[in-house]
């Protein structure tokens, strides 16, 4: 992953030169109690730096012979196959599958057939299907990290990582119960690869937290449990694994699901005695990693920002804490745009703004960007070698390579319940557009485009545009230009929502055509005004200066000269410009 490995830790850093991921998102549930018109909703931010940002539609296909299995590959082709779409048929040469696993042997544990797959929408990892089922992913450290093996080596098979997991479940699942059902028992069978893994599963009903990882050489099993968020409640994880004590005795699995090797597997590793209450964090993983706070900083601030009555500290005596309740209603029931702004979250008014100090620059920056020196010394699970340093972690970080809200709304139309909000890039500078979960068709903007290569054709090169543009000057750019193009926006979208839940209360044969040629039109419209909103803005702020004042393409009236904006007094007192070459004074 480049210039991103040097911020993880040295044990992950063998691993991910062959199987490099998306290590660093952040991921919630609202549950339908905990939403202003009763949605569910599962969000995830995809911090993946320049990896593979492409948000395809894989439609439903006959499941017949084997299902391709492959390996966790994270920059862009991440599969290169004709099973799987036109979207993913590329022209690259076909990625080699992994392994190639009966879909009969699936469906066993599944315990019923499914001879046709349901169509979904997939990125890094699998998002939302036509069917409403949703997931999130974050990644987070574990005590055992192996590569995969497909039996070609010694040692026990381990041919799953959670994208091809979660991939299985929208492809033969409907409900959230039904998916860890599955993708436990393919665990427990073919066995887990690479780091700990969280995906967040919902459907119209319930919501689910299942979390996974390699147990270590002492135990040759992987394990995974699963604990269901109670409804009226958000959920949010950042990195590090968030299911603690589980509940044994819970056998018609109200609450709970875990892996049959996860009891003696954990002994067998000794980190569990097998008589104290099992501690699932502490069982299987050090805890957070890279640095002190990088996940509960932002797990902190969710739950701080949804619900400030609790008064949550931001200070924790160690990674293993357990101040951060599991799940907390709101004090104000959600909408998504309430989910769209806690993704926009720089700590701002907090004393950790990133907004604020030197590292911001003259223009209130809250981009930190890496480099050498975040390096694995940094790594929290290492005592040996004192920290060097560290930013703060935000949740709208600037490797953000996209950010989606699923959203399943009970009062809609059938075909116009289950949504995707989806936006590529950083979601501080992003916009949020619909994409409906029962379209047949998607916007091919959103499918298309490499990181590595700029391309106008591509929604993510839009963005990511506009969002680069805003350094140079991050305040003034934001609030009189980027932000409030957003707001309208996004309100239109919203608006967009309520025209085709009107047009879908009867919908026609072609219901699904429809809603997937209006979504790309609709989205269509939105980067149309997104790529000229970066064109304005190198015109308006080319040299340092405010070249329209206006903020049009209009020309300025004859005589008008460019204002000259400079810098805050208050940044220009903690450089040497008091110190200038103000006189001739030789002393």
């Amino acid at each position: 992953m480049t210039r991103f490995n040097t911020l993880f830790a040295a044990t992950m850093l063998l691993l991910l030169a062959t199987t490099a991921t998306a290590l660093c998102c952040t991921t919630m549930i609202i549950t339908k109690g905990a939403s202003a018109d009763g949605s569910m909703m599962v969000a995830h931010s995809d911090d993946d730096e320049l990896g593979d940002q492409r948000f395809i539609l894989v439609p439903a296909r006959p499941q017949q012979g084997k299902r391709q299995i492959f390996a966790e590959h994270y920059r862009y082709p991440r599969i290169s196959t004709k099973e799987r779409g036109p979207a993913y048929d590329t022209g690259a040469p076909y990625t080699k599958p992994l392994y190639e696993l009966p879909y009969k042997n699936i469906w066993a544990i599944l315990g019923h057939s499914v001879p046709v797959s349901y169509a979904y929408y997939d990125g890094a990892y699998g998002i939302m299907n036509e069917h409403n089922l949703m997931l999130g992913e974050c990644t987070n450290g574990a005590y055992y990290e192996p590569k995969p093996n497909n039996g070609d080596k010694p040692g026990p098979m381990r041919l799953f990582y959670s994208s091809e997991l979660s991939r299985v479940a929208l492809e033969n699942c409907k409900t959230a119960r039904e998916a860890i059902t599955l993708m436990g028992g393919l665990i427990d069978k073919y066995g887990f690869y690479s780091t700990g893994e969280t995906l967040l599963v919902a459907d119209p009903n319930e919501a689910w937290v299942f979390e996974m990882c390699a147990l270590g050489d002492q135990s040759r099993h992987s394990a995974w449990v699963a604990q269901r968020v109670p409804d009226g409640m958000v959920f949010v994880a950042a990195n590090e694994f968030r299911i603690r004590n589980v509940d044994f005795k819970d056998k018609e699995h109200k609450n709970f699901y875990w892996s049959k090797h996860l009891p003696k597997g954990c002994m067998q590793t000794g980190h569990w005695d097998g008589k104290t209450k099992f501690d699932w964090l502490k069982a299987v993983s050090p805890g957070e990693y890279n640095h002190p706070y990088y996940s509960l900083r932002r797990v902190w601030r969710v739950l701080d920002r949804v619900n400030p009555d609790l008064g949550l500290s931001p200070w924790v005596r160690d990674g293993y804490t357990t101040a951060y309740p599991f799940a907390v209603a709101p004090k104000k029931k959600l909408t998504p745009h309430d989910v769209f702004a806690l993704y926009r979250d720089h700590y701002e008014g907090t004393q950790f703004d990133l907004t604020k100090g030197v590292a911001a620059g003259p223009y209130g920056d809250p981009h930190r960007f890496v480099g050498p020196y975040d390096n694995p010394q940094n790594d929290i699970s290492d005592s040996s070698t004192p920290p060097a340093g560290a930013w703060e972690r935000a949740i709208s970080v600037f490797y953000q390579g996209y950010t989606f809200v699923c959203q399943w709304r009970p009062d809609a139309p059938d075909m116009t319940k289950g949504l995707v909000w989806h936006g590529p890039d950083v979601s501080y500078t992003t916009c949020f557009a619909p994409f409906f979960a029962k379209a047949n068709n998607l916007n091919p903007a959103y499918s298309s485009g490499s990181p590595q290569k700029l391309d106008r054709k591509a929604a993510w090169w839009a963005f990511d545009y506009v969002n680069s543009l805003s350094r140079l000057n991050f305040q003034r750019m934001t609030r009189n230009d980027i932000l409030p193009l957003q707001r309208q926006l996004e309100q239109e979208s919203l608006e967009f929502v309520a025209r085709m839940d009107k047009l879908m209360v009867n919908p026609p044969k072609s219901a699904p055509l429809i809603l997937g040629k209006e979504a790309t039109a609709n989205s269509n419209r939105m980067l149309e005004r997104w790529w000229d909103l970066g064109d304005m803005l190198i015109a308006k702020y080319s040299d340092g200066y405010i070249n329209l004042p206006n903020g049009r393409y209009s020309e300025p009236a004859p005589g008008t000269m460019p204002i000259e904006v400079g810098y805050p007094a208050t940044w220009l007192d903690k450089t040497n410009y008091r110190q200038g070459p103000t006189t001739y004074d030789m002393k």
